[in-house]
């Protein structure tokens, strides 16, 4: 049965705060199955210490409530974990006001930047989740990852009392076995991928469930570029959108380079090696202007 007793907590928003850019992309997959959004609240299933729990985000004016119910059990951790994981998930960590005031006045980018102040990238729970995203949704559409997603969760994960699909965690996701990753719609070398990222989770080589390791973004990166099937693209978007790490290059994004073409009026999409020269002199902050980038055409998708 459901923890009678949630965990509870209430996190101050900044002026301005962005809530339907966190509803939208919580809204992606139109089944609801992990994420449900109704009005100003968000309720995600995910696991907390290996348990099922359901996430319930309430957004008000200034302020967002948190709660987080744990089947079997009150949590013994204190609302300071579950305050921190939310303000990663809500991008409240991330420097948007120092990177606006260094680009309102860039020829180019300033004017997307001023259409879309206060932008911020919603983050998932864990990078583990924002890594399965990632590999997810290599090489396919977004309406396909959504799909395919929605039934690795199913084949990996596990039903919250609330009746959400959890999320599933690295362990869950190193004990299933690829013919039944496979099934739900991944390629053999996904599958593969996602077990083997998984297993060296559980092992404790690689930090991809605490939202703030000791081990730096830059390292856990190179990590992962060593694993078979994970790639630039792929170590960018979940450190992106897993560890709020800003300057990752997504020079290889579809989407990034479709809307770049569009701000430079350029008769042809730019290549790879143009996008990424072009993103180069935005370090420290070129995640974060792909982010922008996308913003043209939508901020949830992708």
């Amino acid at each position: 049965m459901s923890d009678p007793s949630p965990l509870r907590t209430t996190i101050p928003l900044p002026a301005g705060f962005r809530a339907h850019d966190v509803l939208a992309f919580h809204r992606r997959d139109s089944e609801q199955l992990a994420e449900q959004v109704t009005g100003q609240r968000v309720r995600k299933g995910l696991f907390w210490d290996g348990v099922p729990a359901c996430l319930t985000l309430d957004f008000e004016t200034d302020q967002v409530a948190v709660e987080l119910a744990v089947d079997g059990h009150r949590p013994e951790s204190s609302p300071a974990r579950l305050e921190q994981m939310t303000r990663r998930m809500l991008g409240l960590t991330q420097p948007v006001e120092a990177f606006e005031a260094a680009m309102l006045d860039h020829p180019q980018l300033g004017p997307v930047v001023a259409r879309n102040r206060g932008l911020r990238v919603p983050q998932t729970a864990t990078p583990f989740e924002a890594l399965t995203w990632a590999v997810t949704g290599q090489q396919i559409s977004v309406s396909a990852a959504v799909s395919v997603r929605r039934r690795f969760i199913q084949a990996a994960g596990a039903a919250h009392s609330s009746g959400l699909w959890c999320v599933p965690d690295a362990r869950r996701v190193a004990q299933t076995e690829a013919a039944e990753l496979q099934a739900a719609g991944l390629s053999r070398t996904k599958a593969a991928t996602l077990k083997a990222v998984g297993e060296q989770v559980v092992a404790g080589d690689l930090p991809l469930e605490d939202p703030l390791p000791e081990t730096s973004a830059e390292a856990i990166g190179a990590q992962l570029n060593r694993v078979k099937g994970i790639g630039p693209w792929t170590v960018s978007y979940a450190l992106m959108r897993g560890f709020g790490w800003m300057d990752g290059s997504l020079h290889g994004d579809v989407a990034v380079r479709r809307n770049l073409q569009a701000l430079l009026e350029t008769p042809e999409k730019p290549t790879e090696a143009e996008t990424k020269a072009w993103l180069e002199p935005f370090s420290p902050w070129r995640a974060l202007v792909a982010a922008h980038l996308w913003g043209m055409q939508s901020t949830a998708g992708y």
